[in-house]
């Protein structure tokens, strides 16, 4: 087998077993700060793959999603993926950018359903104001 595959695969390693740690790190710690850092990233590509599919959700919000899932599944990282803990942080920066943008266009309502994880979590990740409200009108009549 060729070096440069044989490194493709160990990386597809270890970015696979960084994946399976932060999905087993999430399901086994207590509720708490801990446990909301580990599923974070998780619950992003879920609210990405949700958002990208919701007809509710205007068409740059949903390039804005597809970008950032794109990114983190891009094998070219700003900060290597074999670094345990800070592997994944540009993935989770470029996410939650994104999802800060989407959460500016996309009615407060359709943001929550897509998001599997903690509300307050979501609040802190898009900020509390973030999205569109039915009951807001900001056309001053």
């Amino acid at each position: 087998m060729p070096g440069w595959l044989t490194g493709v695969l160990i990386a597809a390693g270890v970015v696979l077993a960084t994946w399976a740690l932060l999905i087993l790190l999430a399901k086994l710690l207590p509720p708490g700060l801990a446990r909301d850092l580990a599923r974070l990233l998780p619950d992003c590509v879920t609210t990405v793959r949700r958002l990208r599919k919701d007809p509710r959700v205007p068409r740059r919000a949903k390039v804005a999603v597809v970008v950032a899932g794109l990114w983190v599944l891009s094998p070219v990282d700003l900060i290597p993926e074999f670094l345990p803990v800070i592997g994944p942080l540009d993935d989770v920066l470029v996410v939650a950018l994104a999802l800060r943008y989407a959460a500016r266009l996309v009615p407060r309502e359709v943001l929550a359903q897509a998001w599997p994880g903690n509300r307050e979590l979501l609040d802190r990740l898009v900020g509390r104001r973030g999205g569109k409200s039915p009951d807001t009108d900001t056309s001053g009549e």
